[in-house]
């Protein structure tokens, strides 16, 4: 074999058959394989808790992709975040500081869409997380806003007041605690340093405005956006301070803490000495007490950029850096910036920047107030602004509103007049105002005549606003009664203050005036007589104009009724201040007006709630007079169950007090209330119903209103609980105030007079009248005391009807047997107290006369009577005639079954009666 045969053996060719597979190569990879199921369940667990939006995105994805590179990306981010937390809200808390991050960081984006799509996501999540959960990272958001305040890129400083008005509204209180770096950012926002070499040697640096000509809006209109965030970030410092405000009027607003609590004192129990009353100087919601030590307050102990304006350092170094900024902003929109022509006419936008630049310096004003040098504070504010304001504010004194000029042919004096209407919900009365509330505030006692020129052209002014009759808004009216009052307190002799007093009082007289405009009216005119009783009566000198308001509020409160109960329980405070000072006006105009105050049927009393009730109540006090009239007024009051039993029952003792019975050791007023009279309202109020109801109940028959009985001529009304359980508490006031005069059974003798005039002879009598009766003769009936026998007749039937009604009470009638205690004790005192009025009982219990369902109810009434410890020696004394009647009994009963109730009638008579025990124990029935 040759070489090169064996060359071919080596790289010999496999033939391959049809039908046959090819064979694995030596160096083939085996590319089969298995796979096995990998079991994860806590990573599942964990994506299955987190939810997804729309995209399926979790919050987790959502926060990643905020950090990408792409301005649509984060902005789809954003917006699948506002989605996110929409859907799920418990997100917020579980991841509450990575949103606050994210979010915050894109205050100073680049892109305006992504800004504004944060500002959106920012105002939802405000609504959706309280204050304290983002206190701590608050911080952080402030020190983004600083940041987007202060960039230098226009757009994101515009968006930036975006976002400070969210957190304003949201968290202000929050971001006032940061006042002293915001502060500066505003400054920065519409000025800059002044920078050369004159001032680089000084210790402080100007500061004027800047004009960006960059920006999409003019810089007046740039200016006007920043101070309005500026006012309104004052406002929120001034409204978060803790200090009460002591100046002008301020607003009602809506505040749980400033309802007065007042001290209850039982007087019985001070004149005893045994409840000290406390006395506070200057009292109030809170007191002070006259001490020469100071407390320390916890600012104190802060450094001055911790304090913020709360320090007078921090607030003079803003007071001199922002006040000639906002010089120069009036003067740029001031009427002698525009046509000569246009005079003190100004345009809109010029008087919105010219309100928000004496908005704030109101507000600084108000802070320095705050601080405990207020003199020296308001000293320093006059030195160095009083210049400038009087040449740059007073000027054009007062400013009235331009309307733009439409290109419209119309009649001039109609033009004219609208000039002077307010447009694009603009107010130049309240920049007036604002003005010269500014300026007031600069000005004393001392200072008067150096100020009269500016101070004149103010009273004036606030004078004709007054007066002119237009209708003015709560704001308006607090800021104009504001300058009043410190008109007022500046030239306190009357020739100044009586014209104001008189503008006040015609704008008082408009008709329908909004409630907060009222309220602010009447505590500007209770202020004013507060001050003026103030004085002492050698130096005092009434207003006419006062006197006449006050003799008009009894009037104005009897027409108001309920309309408007909150300016009503305002007309009844200043009522009971001034009447308790005793002024002559108003005690007249209350006592001629009281008739129709504490009317029974459309009064004021019975129609305000039971607070104001009170204060009327206590209001009869200090009437001069109680006539007859007036006290059946008051007694319908207290009978008719519109006031509550308290309420009548403090009535009655305030008429006490004012009787001659009250045991007054000095002199009190003569002719008060005539013993007559208060005889007259004793009783009637007693008897519980007038005469008209007494004889309009004579007509009434049958159930379920009437108890009858065949063996008593007086048939029961059955009042209902309600109505009962009222009478039967102002019953034990009226007993009690019996009980207190001195002539015992002179008392006795004429309520038995009024029971034989206006109650005997009737034959339906009220089952709370009937014991409210017997009440009033167990009270007052002593061994001088001498019944008649109409009396004595009366009060048998009385007695008989009210048992036989409380034996016959159906055990499922809840609402009468509540009256079962009360009616029972009461006859059974009046039967052991008088032994004849139990014979006249007695002696009507002709059986013979009743049908035969009434004799187990008289056999345990019988019963009863003699179970009864108060009453056994009664009864063995009347033993012949209890005999009697069960023999009565048993004649009608022969023939028939002995029934159980006869039984015990006979076991009962032989226990107690027959055998007579020397010693009666004290048992008491239970029925």
């Amino acid at each position: 074999m040759t070489k090169k045969r064996k060359r071919q053996e080596d790289f010999q060719k496999v033939k391959l058959k049809v039908g046959k597979k090819k064979p694995k190569l030596e160096n083939a990879t085996d590319t089969t394989f298995k796979t096995k199921a990998i079991q994860i369940p806590e990573q599942l667990k964990e994506d299955g808790v987190l939810p997804t939006q729309n995209r399926k995105l979790n919050i987790k994805d959502l926060l990643s992709q905020m950090h990408h590179y792409s301005p649509g990306v984060k902005h789809n981010a954003l917006l699948g975040l506002k989605e996110l937390l929409s859907q799920y809200p418990f997100v917020i808390d579980a991841h509450l500081s990575s949103i606050i991050s994210e979010v915050a960081a894109v205050f100073t984006d680049k892109d305006s869409s992504v800004r504004g799509a944060a500002v959106h996501l920012l105002q939802f999540l405000a609504s959706k997380i309280r204050a304290e959960q983002i206190a701590p990272f608050f911080p952080l958001v402030s020190a983004h806003l600083s940041s987007a305040m202060t960039h230098i890129s226009e757009g994101i400083q515009e968006d930036s007041l975006k976002v400070l008005d969210v957190l304003l509204d949201a968290y202000p209180a929050l971001l006032t605690d940061r006042s002293v770096i915001l502060l500066k950012n505003f400054v920065e926002l519409i000025s800059h340093q002044q920078l050369s070499k004159r001032l680089k040697s000084r210790d402080k640096l100007s500061w004027m405005l800047s004009v960006n000509p960059n920006r999409r809006v003019t810089s007046q209109q740039w200016r006007l956006n920043v101070l309005t965030r500026l006012k309104k970030f004052l406002q929120a410092v001034v409204d978060g301070s803790s200090d009460t405000e002591d100046e002008g009027l301020q607003e009602q607003k809506d505040n749980s803490h400033s309802v007065r609590n007042p001290i209850c004192i039982s007087w019985k129990l001070h004149a005893n000495n045994q409840q000290h009353i406390q006395l506070f100087e200057s009292g109030g919601l809170r007191p002070k007490i006259n001490s020469s030590f100071r407390l320390r307050s916890l600012t104190s102990v802060m450094d001055s950029a911790e304090k913020g304006l709360s320090s007078a350092e921090n607030l003079k170094s803003f007071i001199e850096i922002i006040i000639p900024l906002l010089i120069e902003c009036w003067v740029e929109a001031s009427p002698a910036q525009s046509a000569p022509i246009l005079g003190n006419l100004l345009e809109s936008e010029s008087q919105q920047l010219m309100q928000q630049v004496l908005s704030i310096i109101h507000l600084l004003w108000k802070l320095t107030k705050r601080h405990d040098e207020t003199y020296k504070m308001e000293l320093w504010l006059r030195m160095n602004y009083l210049v400038d304001f009087k040449h740059h504010f007073m000027r054009h004194f007062p400013y009235s509103l331009q309307d733009t000029v439409k290109h419209k042919k119309k009649d001039p004096c109609k033009s004219n007049k609208n000039c002077m209407k307010s447009s694009n919900n603009i107010d130049h009365l309240l920049l007036n105002l604002t003005l010269c509330d500014i300026m007031v505030s600069l000005a004393s006692t001392s200072t008067l005549q150096t100020d009269s020129g500016w101070l004149d052209m103010i009273r004036k002014f606030v004078t004709d606003t007054l007066q002119d009759g237009s209708k003015l808004n709560s704001k308006q009216v607090n800021r104009l009664l504001g300058v009043t009052w410190r008109l007022m307190q500046i030239q306190q002799n009357k020739v100044a203050t009586e014209p104001l007093i008189k503008a006040v009082y015609t704008l008082y007289q408009q008709r329908n005036l909004l409630f907060p405009v009222r309220t602010l009216l009447l505590k500007f005119f209770s202020r004013v007589y507060q001050k003026e009783d103030l004085r002492t009566q050698r130096i005092r000198s009434r207003s006419k104009v006062l006197s006449r308001w006050l003799a008009g509020l009894p009037q104005q409160l009897a027409l108001l009724g309920l309309r408007n109960p909150e300016l009503s329980n305002q007309l009844i405070d200043i009522i009971h201040s001034a009447a308790s000072r005793s002024n002559k006006e108003l005690l007249q105009s209350l006592q001629a007006t009281a008739a129709r105050i504490y009317d029974p049927l459309e009064g004021t009393l019975v129609l305000l709630p039971a607070e104001a009730q009170r204060r009327l109540v206590q209001l009869v006090y200090f009437l001069p007079c109680l006539p007859a009239s007036l006290l059946a007024c008051l007694s319908r009051c207290c009978i008719m169950g519109r006031m509550s039993s308290d309420l009548a029952a403090t009535l009655i003792g305030i008429l006490h007090m004012r009787s001659s019975f009250a045991g007054w050791k000095c002199q009190v007023q003569d002719n008060s209330v005539n013993d007559v009279d208060y005889f007259s309202f004793l009783f009637s109020t007693l008897i519980g119903f007038s005469r008209e109801e007494l004889t309009s109940l004579q007509g009434i028959r049958g159930k379920p209103h009437i108890s009858q009985t065949q063996l008593s001529p007086i048939r029961l009304y059955l009042t209902d609980l309600d109505q009962f359980l009222h009478h039967w508490a102002v019953t034990e006031v009226i007993c009690h105030s019996l009980s207190t005069i001195p002539s015992q059974s002179q008392c006795f003798d004429i309520i038995q007079t009024g029971i034989c005039k206006y109650l005997v002879g009737l034959v339906v009598i009220p089952d709370s009248t009937a014991g409210s009766v017997l009440c009033a003769i167990n009270k007052l009936l002593d061994q001088a005391c001498i019944i008649s026998e109409n009396l004595h007749r009366f009060l048998a039937s009385c007695c008989y009807s009210l048992l036989y009604f409380l034996l016959t009470i159906d055990r499922e009638d809840a609402e009468h047997l509540q009256k079962r205690d009360m009616l029972w004790r009461s006859c059974i005192s009046a039967l052991a107290l008088l032994p004849r009025l139990l014979r006249l009982m007695l002696q009507s219990l002709q059986v013979s006369r009743i049908c035969r369902e009434e004799l187990p109810v008289v056999a345990q009434l019988l019963r009863l009577l003699m179970q009864h410890g108060q009453l056994r020696s009664h009864m063995i004394t009347n033993e012949f005639l209890v005999q009697q009647i069960i023999k009565d009994i048993m004649t009608l009963k022969s023939g028939e079954v002995q029934e159980q109730w006869l039984t015990d009638l006979h076991y009962c008579f032989n226990i107690y009666l027959a055998s007579h025990p020397q010693t009666p124990g004290p048992i008491n029935s239970v029925y």
